[in-house]
């Protein structure tokens, strides 16, 4: 049985048991700031385990594609060395949402093990937390597990319920036990049962691990019962499919052994069992999966993390040998291997291949740069490198440490490795402590969700339902308090796939008057209405009239609809790797984000301008639907970066655009009257932005240029048209005056300097010369004091000239006198006095200052310093 039809076996026992088969969400969490990937299965269902979601069915299954490669979960460096740390991995799941519980959980995996996949029972041992008495019953009176098989895990952490089996969400929220299912490799593997002084040896090995959600732990580590339990499970497929393939190894199984062949052929390694075609067998699995997903290689956060896992392959690439680009062209087999049960993977694999070949190619620098590195540590002590210097080279420089060892090695130097392994720790210590769940800050509401009737209505009567003051519930808001308050119906756009929030005004009886000047969702579909009480009162229940500001509405509407219409456009013009990467829509612009290596060309621009303008001449009617996500995938609507999409999405067409969002937009495209991209710029490595802005102030931006070039013509008594052409002349004109203007002042300079050759008084046989020159700038200083030098032969000279307020100076030694005065000595000498230092070489030096009071004082004591030093 290969891995796929592992898969699908899964999915579909799930589905005959009356689960929803879920597709994989991407690995970047949707709104979810507090994980850095999706590292499992129960990630997109987070809000609905809170009670802040809610969906359409009670059971669910997924094959979620998962990412542990950094913050808390992250073990990169074992990764090919051990037979079953990945980066990237298929994490099974069924999921029950306060439906079914412990006794049906265990019954379906004992089930699916035992008669679907046909594993041995004798080979399945399980355990349990210690208090869960109600699992072990279950396990041994109803599935019939022998009792030495069931084992009890206690509270192994130091506090109760710090247990391998029991589970928590956060410090805080939704917790439980577990019970986990290890398979027996057999004797001839050392190692022992889970809970034994030998649980860490490799024989026994979990395979799925079934959470109980039973209590909610309150701030003081009290548990308290949900009303209703949910199950969370999870089963790495890697691991299953090398038990049901009768191997050791994760990597012995099929989908690991082709992609290992595949590096194999690309590196020129003969030896399959090299770990180093392990590392890149895995790393092309994760680097491919992040780059569908939206990732870019980069310096920070999750780029970072793409760029440390690519470097990665490619430096054990570099171990086999192979110095030429060879990553990228796996991705092809990745595409062979995975690409039928994530047809994204097919769609992206071209951008996939490019961006992975622009980092293999930026990889030859960094080793040319770990190797400057390098060289002037050894160069400063031949012995030793510290372990600081050779953990930056890796960490910063992406320089393996295999190959400063190599070095240090071959030039007999010691390396400390255990000043390294102290940095890499105390680095990973960071990591996980900045890889915590941390619980965001809520406000807490049980009601019903809100009703929104925005696409239709800017106006509606409706119910306070809840009010809100610093965050706490209350039953009443008085004048002048700022408030949130939640309605039961409103027409009220939240804050979401980057429109910003509706503003407006909330009127009822007695005088009340509340305005809106933000809008944002305190829960997935309940609106908090934020703004301040301007007179009367709010009270719970009372009936208010909500009002959307129709005009800000209507222009941050005209921006949001021409942002579809610039996607589309930047997709035709730049290629189809454009994705979107963020986006703000309000109602003075649009700023979208978009993946795209290099600055847009002023052509490229207006190609995007005409295409937008066109749709919107075209005047086509926008036209909204809802459907099954999977349906309206396969009818070419786009998923958007960022966004949250439950099983049923809103798929909107404006013009030729077909996108899954559910902001609000113009009824036709003809509405949003006129497009302008104001700015174009780079935001990130491989990320671009521009800002465009549509009707009535595109209108006024247009205007405002337009009398702009009016005014520039009529100052240079020019028509519009003639302005490029004019200002040309006008340039070219400027050039000739300055040019004319610098061989005047030389002329001036020099004459200047022919005066100055009476001031000259001879100290020990040099001429020694301070002067000041009018109006002389530092080219005809320079000019002037060449001309000197000739005709004083033996000289030590400083010339300056007041420009702006500020002192230019330069000072000139003959060279038959260098060795008895040094220019830089002398214009210093001028310089400190002025407010200013300069330096230059023995012959001739410069300075500046900012004091020009001090500047003739200083000139007259030029002879005596000279006097002084000869």
């Amino acid at each position: 049985m290969n891995s796929s039809e592992i898969r699908d076996k899964f999915l579909s026992f799930f589905e005959s048991k009356g689960h929803t088969r879920v597709r994989s969400s991407s690995l970047i969490p949707g709104n979810d700031p507090t994980l850095l990937f999706t590292n499992s299965g129960m990630v997109q269902f987070k809000d609905v385990f809170l009670g802040q979601d809610k969906r359409a069915y009670s059971r669910a299954t997924t094959a979620q594609r998962s990412v542990r490669a950094g913050g808390k979960h992250n073990d990169l460096e074992n990764v090919g060395y051990t037979a079953r740390h990945h980066t990237f991995f298929e994490m099974l799941g069924n999921f029950s949402f306060g439906d079914y519980f412990k006794k049906d959980a265990i019954h379906y995996a004992w089930e699916l093990l035992t008669t679907v996949y046909k594993l041995p029972a004798d080979k399945l041992t399980v355990t349990v937390y210690q208090e869960d008495d109600e699992a072990y019953d279950i396990w041994k009176n109803e599935i019939g597990v022998p009792v030495e098989r069931i084992i009890r895990i206690g509270d192994n952490k130091g506090a109760r319920y710090a247990s391998d089996n029991f589970w928590q969400m956060a410090d805080t929220g939704p917790c439980g036990p577990c019970t986990e299912i290890f398979y027996d490799h057999g004797p001839e593997i050392w190692g022992g049962p889970p809970g034994s002084a030998e649980e860490d040896g490799d024989r026994f090995i979990e395979i799925w691990n079934l959470v109980f959600m039973q209590f909610n732990k309150d701030e003081a580590g009290v548990l308290h019962p949900l009303p209703k339990p949910c199950v969370d499970t999870g089963m790495g497929l890697e691991r299953l499919s090398a038990v049901l393939q009768h191997v050791h190894s994760n990597y012995e199984i099929d989908t690991f052994q082709n992609l290992i062949k595949a590096a194999a052929r690309e590196t020129g390694c003969t030896d399959l069992g090299n770990n180093s075609l392990k590392v890149i067998a895995d790393h092309i699995r994760c680097a491919g999966f992040l780059i569908v997903d939206g990732v870019i290689p980069g310096n920070e956060g999750r780029g970072y993390v793409l760029r440390r896992i690519t470097r990665r392959a490619l430096r054990h690439g570099h171990k086999l040998g192979q110095s030429q680009p060879f990553f990228y062209r796996l991705v092809a087999d990745l595409v062979r291997e995975m690409g039928g049960a994530y047809p994204e993977l097919a769609e992206a694999a071209e951008r996939v291949a490019q961006v992975i070949r622009q980092e293999e190619e930026r990889f030859g620098e960094t080793l040319e740069n770990g190797m400057k590195i390098l060289e002037a540590a050894l160069a400063k002590d031949g012995k030793n490198l510290d372990g600081d210097t050779a953990f930056t080279l890796y960490d910063t420089y992406g320089f393996p440490l295999d190959l400063t060892a190599d070095i240090c090695r071959e030039r007999n130097v010691s390396l400390d490795e255990a000043g390294f392994n102290a940095a890499m720790e105390l680095q990973r210590k960071k990591a996980r402590e900045g890889g915590k769940f941390k619980m965001a800050a809520a406000i807490e509401y049980i009601g019903d969700k809100t009703r929104f009737v925005g696409y239709e209505q800017l106006q509606h009567e409706a119910k306070i339902v809840a009010l809100y003051v610093e965050g706490s519930p209350v039953n009443e808001v008085q004048a002048g308090q700022y408030a949130i308050v939640v309605l039961d119906t409103t027409p009220f756009y939240a804050e979401s796939g980057g429109q910003c929030g509706d503003s407006g005004v909330l009127t009822g009886n007695g005088g009340a008057v509340f305005e809106v000047s933000d809008t944002q969702k305190i829960q997935a579909d309940v609106f908090g209405h934020h703004g301040v009480l301007q007179s009367g009162k709010l009270t719970i229940v009372q009936s208010v009239k909500a009002e959307v500001a129709g005009e800000v509405r209507a222009q941050t509407m005209r921006n949001h609809s021409a942002t579809h219409l610039m996607h589309k456009a930047l997709r035709e013009v730049l290629g189809s790797h454009v994705a979107q990467k963020g986006s703000l829509v309000d109602a003075d612009k649009t700023r979208f984000d978009f993946s795209h290596t290099a600055p847009m060309t002023a052509g490229e621009i207006r190609q995007v301008e005409q295409i937008v303008n066109r749709e919107i001449l075209a005047n086509a009617a926008t036209s909204a639907q809802l459907m099954a996500f999977d349906d309206a995938v396969k009818h070419g609507a786009m998923a958007l970066f960022g966004e949250k999409y439950g099983d049923e999405v809103r798929v909107l067409d404006i013009g030729s655009s077909r996108e899954l969002c559910g902001g609000t937009h113009v009824a036709r495209t003809g509405d949003i009257g006129l497009f302008k991209i104001v700015a174009e710029s780079g935001v990130a490595a491989g990320i671009r932005r521009v800002e465009a802005v549509t009707g009535e102030v595109a209108l006024t931006l247009v205007q405002t240029q337009s009398n702009r070039i009016n005014e520039a013509a009529a100052a240079l008594k020019a028509q519009p048209e003639e302005l490029t052409q004019r200002i040309v002349q006008v340039q070219e004109h400027v050039k000739s005056l300055e040019k004319e203007l610098a061989a005047l002042k030389s002329r001036l300079a020099s004459n200047q300097g022919d005066e100055l050759l009476a001031q000259a008084v001879d100290v020990k046989g040099i001429k020694v010369l301070a002067a000041m020159l009018d109006g002389a700038d530092v080219n005809a200083l320079r000019e002037t004091m060449d001309k000197l030098k000739d005709k004083l032969k033996t000289a030590a000279i400083v010339l300056a000239a007041v420009n702006d307020g500020k002192v230019s100076l330069i000072a000139g030694v003959t060279a038959d006198s260098i060795s008895r005065l040094k220019a830089g000595d002398l214009v210093n000498f001028v310089a400190q006095q002025v407010g200013g230092k300069g330096g230059g070489r023995p012959d001739m030096a410069q300075a500046g200052g900012t004091d020009p009071s001090g500047l003739a004082a200083a000139l007259a004591g030029v002879t005596d310093w000279v006097h002084g030093r000869v």
